[in-house]
């Protein structure tokens, strides 16, 4: 009975240490959570009148642009996928690979081959233990994404759709990443960044209905898609990177809170049983010391005898 009790002993201790290192991710999570939400919040602004410009450029001129003419036979689509570099947060990076394979069976069904790019350890672990081909990957900065990795990451794709199809290029750019709705509430949603679609352009910046100005373009309609377009991935990239790392941080606070919580009643639901093993064990003390009192008392009485 002395080994159970020192196994339960064992256990508590074991899940209490669990307890305050999963206590801590949370309170760090959610700490970091306000500071993604500004970052989001900051990004608004400058993505929103990037794409009223685009817009206003796009619809004032007659200017056919590889960045905003849709193909008429699409046979190739680029797929950027955000995820995670860490684990530790519940359902987040599953969530959005999910979304990424409707997404590609999707295009698939329509004919299109799909070339898949991922922002994340935990989607790269993805398609490398399916064996599947990556054509890019960037990692380490998942968490607190500056605009520089918007960057980095925006060159190779819009490097792959302004390519002939034939010289290795895209028809079409979707992204897929996860949405910051709430603190409780993040969706996986995926969405075409090119070639434009300026009925979601327009309802993205709040400018559907709007008589946008009329624009002269200096030194051409052409060069300035050429100058804002990239700037618009860009910035869209951004914004989704952002909202992915609150959405990040939001999950592995609830993750870790839930880890915290089924902690705490496995303690409890430990410590009783570690009590009723004491409670057991000193009953067969008491039972036996009982015992030995009796047995010595039938010998002294047998001796009288």
């Amino acid at each position: 009975m002395g080994a159970q009790l020192r196994v339960y002993k064992r256990r508590i201790r074991a899940v209490t240490a669990t307890k305050k290192i999963t206590k801590a991710m949370e309170m760090i999570a959610a700490s970091r959570i306000v500071k993604a939400q500004r970052k989001v919040a900051a990004s608004m602004p400058y993505a929103t009148e990037l794409t009223r410009a685009v817009t206003a450029v796009a619809t004032g001129s007659n200017t056919k642009h590889a960045l905003t003419t849709e193909v008429e036979t699409p046979v190739r689509a680029a797929v950027l996928l955000i995820t995670s570099d860490r684990g530790l947060a519940g359902g987040y990076s599953s969530n959005a690979i999910k979304q990424a394979e409707r997404l590609s069976e999707r295009l698939r069904g329509e004919g299109k081959e799909v070339d898949t790019f991922i922002v994340g350890r935990k989607g790269l672990a993805y398609f490398g233990f399916r064996e599947r081909k990556v054509a890019e990957s960037w990692t380490g900065f998942t968490d607190s994404p500056a605009y520089a990795d918007a960057k980095r990451v925006a060159e190779p794709l819009i490097e792959a759709i302004q390519k002939e199809t034939a010289e290795g290029g895209v028809d079409e750019l979707h992204i897929v990443y996860t949405e910051f709705v709430s603190m409780m509430t993040q969706n996986a949603v995926d969405g075409r960044m090119l070639p434009l679609s300026f009925d979601k352009v327009e309802e993205e910046s709040g400018a559907k209905g709007e008589i946008l100005p009329l624009f002269d373009f200096e030194p051409s309609a052409e060069d300035v898609l050429d100058a804002l377009l990239p700037r618009y991935v860009e910035s869209r990239i951004y914004n989704a990177l952002l909202q992915s790392a609150a959405s990040e941080h939001a999950a592995r606070r609830r993750a870790m809170k839930s880890a915290t919580d089924n902690a705490g009643d496995l303690i409890k639901s430990l410590s009783r049983l570690a009590n009723a093993a004491r409670q057991a064990e000193i009953t067969q003390e008491i039972s036996e010391i009982v015992g030995g009192a009796s047995a010595m008392a039938d010998a002294t009485a047998g001796s009288d005898k």
